[in-house]
């Protein structure tokens, strides 16, 4: 039996800037943290995990992050959707296609 329900793994993969590819790094942790606030704020600590990843392939659309079990992936995710995807997608299962990863 799992302890949690559901897992948003989030990318902070760093890149040498000298190899000219974008990565999620710091705006990953970011986005982390305001998961863990906001996870925190609707009492979710106990169903939902809000964990770091290395790169899941999607930098250059980044920052990524999935949802499991649901496989749910957005791209380009910004600080101030983390709220929306908590209370849309976690909460009310809904997808965000703006931010759909296909």
């Amino acid at each position: 039996m799992s302890r949690y329900k559901k897992h948003i793994f989030i990318c902070i993969n760093k890149r040498e800037s000298s190899l000219n590819k974008k990565s999620c790094s710091d705006a990953g942790f970011q986005i982390r943290t305001k998961f863990v606030e906001e996870l925190r704020k609707n009492n979710l600590t106990h169903e939902v995990r809000a964990n770091k990843s290395g790169c899941l392939g999607g930098c250059s659309f980044g920052p990524v992050i999935v949802i499991y079990p649901d496989q749910i992936w957005y791209k380009n995710v910004k600080l101030e959707d983390v709220s929306e995807i908590v209370n849309e997608t976690i909460i009310n299962h809904k997808i965000l296609d703006r931010l759909l990863f296909k």
